[in-house]
Parts: structure tokens; C-alpha cells; sequence
């Protein structure tokens, strides 16, 4: 093949006399634009290429070009056997030279896979269109029912308005009729007010559309008086033209028509409904709830149970006296008031459900037995009741008290004469423990009434009387001492007499006895005394069921924990039962008995020691058996809620009332003593915490920080330290912690034994914060004869004293007409030309004042001294 013959093409040729090689041919080039979004265009460079002709070889691909799929060609016909000397014969070549090989099977089978790969694309693209067009179909027609129903809506709107303007126009001239005839302009109609539009159907008129105005549908204009107010022109837009309205370009927008009104869309519609009924609030029937009220609620729950607003609730409270904030808790009679003023009903629940069946259950006669009498022995201080339990018991408690006084409550066992066991508990008679002897009384039987017969009746015999009425209570009179010489028992006989108690020896029904407890005089008579009356009084219980009882006494033990003292009243309480005593429950680890024996049970009225207790419990709490650790801590904790929850309505009911802010305004410049209290046990610091706020005055008493029960911690000091507080330890130390953070911050810790000691030294240091009372001392009156005026000194006042003398240095007051002008101190005192401390009557002297010349002859001098008295409580 020539070159001539192909010349201009770029094609591989080959020649019998030439080498291989590439002929170049002449590029074409072409403008083509391209357009994008937002209106922008963009003009680029391509190469044009020229069509193939037929027969002419393909021209070369660039690398990368996919080639165009050919069709198979068909299989060449079957080829007689060659022998081994016959060679192939050669390939046919083509009209341009271009030798053509034979496709194998490989690639044959490539191109019948690509023809299906096409075949399956192709169906894939023709289903998806399909899929597009039935769902561009659908929003079309949803469209279209959206626009007539919005045309639907439009033309009522229309017909409304017109049927209102008719009815209108109707009226008016209804009303121009019925003028009287005398008025001017009778029978003319009345033209309609300047600028006004003619009634009739071009006044309801829809507003005319602006060219390029986006199809959107305004509310109605409402005619007032036939006069359509004029609608501003929507401006046309600056940018864009008719592209710029168009807005979002999607597929059913492109191939929508161009001439196809567009609606206003579902969420306009909407919006416009809402700007239209804004102002047409419904308002909201009340809806009356039944509001269920436990013990104590906050307002802020008790508003939201009653779907009100806290600050309607606390209004109403302060229409009631009482200012409360929205986290106050308040209690069920207080929420009650306040939801059935709002017209609430109200369901009163108490929480105590918990503790239903834990005391007083019923037991059956059958199962009753005799129980050993419980005596408290009661009386004044110092009468001889410890020593007469002492000699009873054969024991000797009293050596172990400091002072010499009992200060402790205490439960002993001891067996009478007839063989019958009798506890007894001992109270002290101090007057700041009245809460112990409340207890005893309580808990008790029988009172033995312990009177010293060389006293006589005394306030705490007078109290412990009345105790022993309010527990009603049988008493038995114990006439004590009266191995003294000066002992007088009918004295005592006829002071009981005063306060209704009558003994058998003066007519009446009070047992009584003489007694020596020193020389052991009538003990067993009064055994028997209160062995009878215990049998008049037929004491039983159950004692095959859980143990029911009474903490007496409660301490921390330092190596045991906390123990309580505790009266087993029914039942029996054997070790590993799980108790529950006011906030604080346990398992019973050990059961003392009052000599410290270990025991592993104890029956109705034993008093027996507790080991065991999670924490300290309150003396008087009452102690029950649980079944379960489950039970007993959910009744401690709802105990300690609903003691918090109480705490907490009662101080701020206190401190919201007007009545009590008043009084907090008086007492606000009250000087406070602040103490932190440790004591051995809970009834000594109930005591201690009792008497000292009995000190208390309008001016200066005694805050307790901090009162508990065991040693003195580091913890303590630590708050003695924040609040600036002084340390006080009964019958307890301080840890070794403790004390050495007492001497680094400087904090004092007093240790008493004898409540006497205690309370006389806290009086005395809060007696030093009052302030002290003056007192006026008058020395004598002067009478100025003369003032001199002297230079670089002043004016100085020549006088004579008229009686007692006029001391330098004393506060002076300068009377003028029986009018007091002037109080001070007098800076100088002469006699002659010397200074001199005192002038006596008769005398004349020179006197000048400090800071004050306005001095005239005639006046009087009055010259006293002011002495400071040091309070006390």
C-alpha cells in the first residue's frame, strides 16, 4: 500500500520497500459553551473528529477510550484435517492493507458479556424513569387538588364578602329611606364618602397580579364602608428576572410547563391560617383534680399535682399570713386549705403505712403470764433514792456518781422476800432532768415516792407527783432518813396533804412507809408493799411473741458501739433478732444484763443492754422485733424523713409567719452563746442542752451548734472552729486527734462530771456579754461667780462650791434656769494658781470645760461620777 493513497489520514501502513511508521494529519479545533447553575456559562477549546468512513480502519484511541462493542463475528467454516507438511494458509487482508486477525473465544466471550451488561442497564434506567414519571404524575395531581381547593376557598371568600357588602349596601339605603322628610337632601341618594369604590362586586374584586409577582394568594381585603383600602405593589425583582422566581430547580419543575401558575404552598396556607386566629385564644376550662396530700408536700409538688402555678399558690399563702418560697415544705392541714380554695378535692394518704402491725397488737388471754412489776424510785435531789435502791440491791451505785448525785438513769432487777423478781428504775432528781423522769414514769408500774424526812417536800417531789398522776400510776410514799435527829415524818404527812396526796395513816388510800436506808430500817416492808400492790394490779404479758420495749438509756461506747438501755416490755428479745428503735436499727449482737452478764435472752420487764444498733438511739423511742433487715431499714428511713420533713415545715412556718418576723426584729441585735455538747449518754446531754437554754434572756443565750452522745472528735473541733464555739465534754474526753487540733486552733475544751459545775460556768461566761448597768454618783454643786477670759487657755468659770466636793476628771452637766445646756468632763480644776483633784464645799475655785466656753455667771455646775455594774444572769 502506497502513501499517496491515504494521504491525510494518521494510520498505520505498511510497504514492501518502506519501514513502519505514523503520519501525522491536520487537528481541528471548535468553541463549545457550557452552561451551570445560577445563570453562569463557560466557553472551552475541543478537538473535532472527523467521521470515519466506511471500510476506512478505526482511527487510534487515546489511552483509557473505551472501545465501541463489536458484533460477534460468525464462526468460520470447519477446515479439512491439515497434514504435518501443509501450513496454514495466510490471513485474508483487508481493502486498506490493514491485516485483520480472528477474535477468540475469551474475547468473544467478553463482548456477549458486555451486550447483556448493557442490555440489563439499559432496562434498570427505563424502570427508574418509568418509577420517576408515575411519582411526578402523583405530585402533580396533588398539586393540582391543593390549587383547586385553594381556588375553592377563594371564590366562598369572594361570594362571602359580596353577600356582605350587598346586605350592606342594602341597610344604607334601607336607612337613607326611612330619613325624615324634612331633612336636607330628601329623596336624592346619598353619594358614597370621597375616594369610596361602588358597591357591588368590583369592591370584593381580588387584587390584580404585577408581571414577574410570584403566584402567591393574599388574604381578602375587608371593605370598610365600601372602601377597599389600596394594596402596595409587590416590587419586581432586581436580579435574575424570571430565573430569580423561579425558585428551586427540581425535576418536576423542569419538566413542568412554562406556563403553568404556580399555587401557594401547604405551609403558607397554614401560616396565614395562624396569623388570622392569633388573637382568638380559647381559653381553657379549669379542670378540677382530686389532689392526694401526704403529711408534708413543698408547693412546687403541690402545684404540680394540682396543675396550678406555684406563684398562685404562694399568693394565696400570703393572703393568709404566711411567706412562704416555692421549695418551703409545708404540712397537710396548710395544703389542704390551699387545694380546696382552688376548688380542688382533697385525699388525705399518711406514709405510716409502714409501721402498720409494728406496736400494740392484740394478744389473746390465753397466752398471758405473769410478769415481774416495773418501780421507778422519784423524788427531790439528795433525798436518799439511790442509797435506798443501793440497800435494797445490796450494791453500792452511789460511790460511782460525781458529787454524790445520781445523773444517769438506771434499770436494776433485784428478787423480793417472796421469792417474785422486781425491777426498778432510778431517776435522778436534779431539776434539769425532768425529760428522764418522764420516761421512768412512763414506763413504769408503780412510783415510789422517796421523801427526805428532814426536808420535807420540794419542788422535784412536786414534780415527780404530777408525773405520777399523768401515767396514772399507783404511789407509794417512802418517808427516808429518819434515823436523823431532826427527821419529822408527820411534816411530810401534812405537806403531801396540799398537793392531794393522802396517806393511809391520815385517812386516805396512798400506801406509805418509814424508812432508813442508811440504817436498812422497813426495806422489806416496802418490798412487800409494792409486791402487794403489784398483785392488786395484776401484771401480765405475752411472752411467746416479738419482743416490744422501750430504749431508757443510750450511749456510744467507744469499744462497743452504740448501746442502748433498754425496758423489754412484751415479748421476748433474743440475740440476732433485728430491731428498730426510732431512726436507727440493728441486729441484737449481745444482750447484757445490769451486773454486765451476757444473756441470751431476756423477758417482759427486763431491763437489758442492746449491742448492735447501727447508730446512737434517742432515749424513750419506743424498740420493736422485725422479720426482716428490708422492713427495718425502710421504717428508719421513712422515721428520718418524716422527722426532716417536720423539722423543716416547723421552721419555716416559724420564720414565714408575720407574727414571728416581728419578734425575730426584736430580738435581732441578741448576743448568742455558741456551744458544741458531748456527753456520756443521750439523757445527760437532753439535760444539759434543757438547762442551759432556761438561761437564755432577750439579750444574750445560748446556741448549741452541736449536742451528741461519745468522745469528743476531731470533727467537733472542727466545727467548734467554723462557728467559733467553745467545747464542752460531760463525763467524756477528748480523742488524741481532737486534742491536737484543739491546741493548733486555739480552741478551749472544758470537761465537767457534776451538771451543777457546768451550767454555773456557762451563766457566768454568758453573764460576761451583757452589757453592764451604769450608775450616777452625785459629788457636789458648784455656782460660777465669774468667767474669766484668758489667753491661749480659754475661758475659765471662777465658782464656788456649794455642796459636796468637785473632783477632777468628773463628767460635769452645766445647768442654766433650771435647764441643762451642757454635759461633759471637767478638764480643769484650779484652786489659786495651783492645780488641784478636789475642791471641797465652800470653797472657790476655777473650773473649765472641754470643748465648751459658753459659760455665764449665775449658772449652776453639777459634778458627778459614773460607775459601770457588772450583770449578771
Amino acid at each position: 500500500m502506497s502513501e499517496g493513497e491515504n494521504s491525510g489520514d494518521k494510520t498505520l501502513t505498511v510497504a514492501p520497500s518502506k519501514t513502519l511508521h505514523l503520519k501525522q494529519r491536520p487537528v481541528e479545533h471548535g468553541m463549545v459553551r457550557q452552561s451551570f447553575s445560577h445563570g453562569r456559562s463557560k466557553v472551552v477549546v475541543v478537538e473535532k473528529v472527523k467521521r470515519r468512513a466506511p471500510g476506512q480502519a478505526e482511527p487510534a484511541k487515546p489511552a483509557g477510550a473505551t472501545a465501541p462493542i463489536a458484533e460477534p463475528p460468525p464462526p468460520p467454516p470447519k477446515a479439512a484435517p491439515k497434514s504435518a507438511t501443509q501450513r496454514p494458509a495466510p490471513a485474508p487482508r483487508s481493502g486498506s492493507g490493514v491485516v485483520l486477525r480472528a477474535l477468540t473465544d475469551e474475547e468473544r466471550e467478553a463482548r456477549a458479556r458486555a451486550l447483556v451488561d448493557a442490555k440489563s442497564r439499559e432496562e434498570e434506567d427505563r424502570r427508574r424513569a418509568e418509577i420517576d414519571a408515575k411519582a411526578r404524575n402523583e405530585r402533580e395531581e396533588r398539586e393540582h387538588a391543593e390549587r383547586a381547593a385553594a381556588d375553592a376557598r377563594k371564590r366562598e371568600e369572594e361570594e362571602r364578602l359580596a353577600r356582605e357588602a350587598e346586605s350592606k349596601r342594602k341597610s344604607e339605603e334601607e336607612a337613607r329611606r326611612r330619613l325624615p322628610a324634612d331633612a336636607a337632601g330628601v329623596g336624592a341618594p346619598r353619594s358614597p364618602p370621597v375616594g369610596a369604590a361602588a358597591p357591588g362586586p368590583a369592591a370584593t374584586r381580588a387584587p390584580v397580579r404585577t408581571e414577574g409577582e410570584a403566584a402567591v394568594r393574599r388574604p381578602p381585603v375587608r371593605t370598610i364602608g365600601g372602601f377597599t383600602p389600596p394594596q402596595p405593589p409587590r416590587p419586581t425583582p432586581s436580579r435574575g428576572g424570571a430565573m430569580k422566581d423561579r425558585g428551586r430547580l427540581t425535576v418536576s419543575t423542569a419538566t413542568a410547563g412554562t406556563d403553568e401558575e404556580r399555587t401557594r404552598s401547604v405551609a403558607s396556607f397554614k401560616r396565614r391560617q395562624q396569623r388570622l386566629f392569633r388573637g382568638q385564644v380559647e381559653q381553657k376550662e379549669k379542670v378540677l383534680r382530686e389532689v392526694i396530700l401526704p403529711e408534708t408536700i413543698t408547693i412546687q409538688e403541690l402545684a404540680n399535682r394540682m396543675s396550678e402555678r406555684a406563684v398562685d399558690v404562694i399568693r394565696l399563702l400570703m393572703k393568709q399570713g404566711e411567706m412562704h418560697k416555692i421549695n418551703d415544705v409545708i404540712d397537710a392541714d396548710t395544703a389542704q386549705l390551699v387545694a380546696e380554695e382552688m376548688g380542688h378535692t382533697v385525699k388525705r394518704v399518711a406514709e405510716s403505712d409502714v409501721e402498720e402491725g409494728l406496736f400494740d397488737t392484740p394478744d389473746i388471754d390465753a397466752d398471758l403470764t405473769a410478769r415481774p412489776p416495773v418501780v421507778t424510785i422519784m423524788g427531790h435531789v439528795d433525798h436518799g433514792k439511790t442509797s435506798l435502791l443501793d440497800a435494797i440491791r445490796q450494791a453500792n451505785v452511789v460511790s460511782g456518781e460525781a458529787g454524790g448525785i445520781t445523773q444517769h438513769i438506771g434499770a436494776y432487777q433485784v428478787t423480793a422476800p417472796n421469792g417474785h423478781a422486781i425491777t426498778f428504775i432510778d431517776t435522778p432528781g436534779h431539776a434539769a432532768f425532768t425529760a428522764m423522769r418522764a420516761r421512768g414514769a412512763k414506763v413504769t408500774d408503780i412510783v415510789v415516792l422517796v421523801v427526805a424526812a428532814d426536808d420535807g417536800v420540794m419542788p422535784q417531789t412536786i414534780e415527780a407527783i404530777n408525773h405520777a398522776r399523768a401515767a396514772h400510776v399507783p404511789l407509794i410514799v417512802a418517808i427516808n432518813k429518819i434515823d436523823k435527829p431532826d427527821a419529822k415524818p408527820e411534816r411530810v404527812r401534812t405537806e403531801l396533804l396540799q398537793y392531794e396526796v393522802q396517806v393511809e395513816t391520815m385517812g386516805g388510800e396512798t400506801l406509805e412507809v418509814e424508812v432508813s436506808a442508811k440504817q436498812k430500817t422497813n426495806l422489806d416492808k416496802l418490798l412487800e408493799l409494792i409486791a402487794l400492790q403489784a398483785e392488786v394490779l395484776d401484771l401480765k404479758a405475752n411472752a411467746e411473741r416479738a419482743a416490744e420495749g422501750t430504749v431508757i438509756e443510750a450511749r456510744l461506747d467507744r469499744g462497743r458501739g452504740p448501746v442502748a438501755t433498754m425496758l423489754v416490755q412484751r415479748g421476748t428479745l433474743r440475740v440476732g433478732d433485728i430491731v428498730v428503735a426510732g431512726t436507727q436499727w440493728g441486729r441484737v449482737r449481745a444482750l447484757l444484763d445490769d451486773q454486765g452478764v451476757a444473756r441470751p435472752e431476756a423477758g417482759p420487764s427486763f431491763p437489758v443492754e442492746i449491742l448492735g444498733f447501727s447508730g446512737t438511739p434517742e432515749a424513750g423511742d419506743r424498740v420493736a422485733v422485725v422479720e426482716s433487715e428490708a422492713r427495718a431499714r425502710e421504717i428508719a428511713e421513712y422515721r428520718e424523713r418524716m422527722k426532716r420533713d417536720k423539722i423543716a415545715a416547723r421552721g419555716g412556718s416559724a420564720r414565714g409567719s408575720l407574727s414571728d418576723m416581728m419578734s425575730q426584729l426584736k430580738t435581732a441585735g441578741r448576743k448568742e452563746f455558741p456551744l458544741v455538747i458531748k456527753g456520756d449518754v443521750q439523757g445527760s446531754v437532753e439535760a444539759i442542752a434543757a438547762a442551759l437554754e432556761k438561761l437564755g434572756t432577750d439579750e444574750v443565750g445560748a446556741r448549741i451548734v452541736h449536742a451528741g452522745v461519745g468522745g469528743i472528735s476531731e470533727s467537733d473541733i472542727s466545727l467548734a472552729e467554723a462557728s467559733n464555739a467553745a467545747v464542752i465534754g460531760f463525763n467524756v474526753r477528748a480523742h488524741k486527734e481532737a486534742r491536737d487540733a484543739a491546741e493548733r486552733s486555739g480552741i478551749e475544751i472544758r470537761y465537767y462530771n457534776i451538771i451543777y459545775n457546768l451550767v454555773d460556768d456557762v451563766k457566768a461566761a454568758m453573764s460576761g456579754l451583757l452589757a453592764p448597768t451604769l450608775r450616777e454618783t452625785l459629788l457636789g454643786n458648784a455656782t460660777i461667780l465669774e468667767v474669766f477670759d484668758i489667753s491661749k487657755v480659754g475661758k475659765v468659770a471662777g465658782c464656788r462650791v456649794t455642796d459636796g466636793n468637785v473632783e477632777r476628771g468628773a463628767n460635769v452637766r452645766l445647768i442654766r434656769d433650771n435647764v441643762v445646756v451642757h454635759e461633759g468632763k471637767l478638764s480643769t480644776l484650779k484652786r489659786f494658781k495651783d492645780e488641784v483633784k478636789e475642791v471641797a464645799a465652800g470653797q472657790e475655785c476655777g473650773m473649765a470645760f472641754e470643748n465648751y466656753q459658753d459659760m455665764r455667771a449665775g449658772d449652776v455646775i453639777e459634778c458627778y461620777r459614773v460607775e459601770e455594774i457588772k450583770r449578771t444572769l
